[in-house]
């Protein structure tokens, strides 16, 4: 079967939260990888998502360290749309 691998850097303009992970991480660019396999049987080319990981800052880890967090894709696109916290829509 054949998999792909996706990468694409995400923009937080704002501190932000995630389910998965414990506090709040800071505004920054963050890497996200999406793992896609082949949909076979079909006459075109097409690929359907198997995971999904966003990378964070290991905390109290040196510089460089990273963790690669398991993340669903529409909770990831939620926190990224979201206000700034405290942020009143008046």
């Amino acid at each position: 079967m054949a998999l792909r691998t996706r990468r694409e850097t995400v923009t937080f303009a704002h501190p932000f939260t995630l389910p998965e992970v414990e506090g709040a991480q800071p505004a920054g660019a963050y890497t996200v990888e999406t793992d896609e396999e082949a949909i076979e049987g079909l006459s075109f080319l097409a690929y359907r998502r198997i995971a999904t990981v966003i990378f964070l800052p290991v905390p109290h880890g040196g510089r460089g360290s990273f963790q690669a967090v398991p993340i669903d894709p529409q909770l990831l696109d939620a926190a990224a749309a979201a206000p700034k916290p405290g942020a009143g829509g008046r």
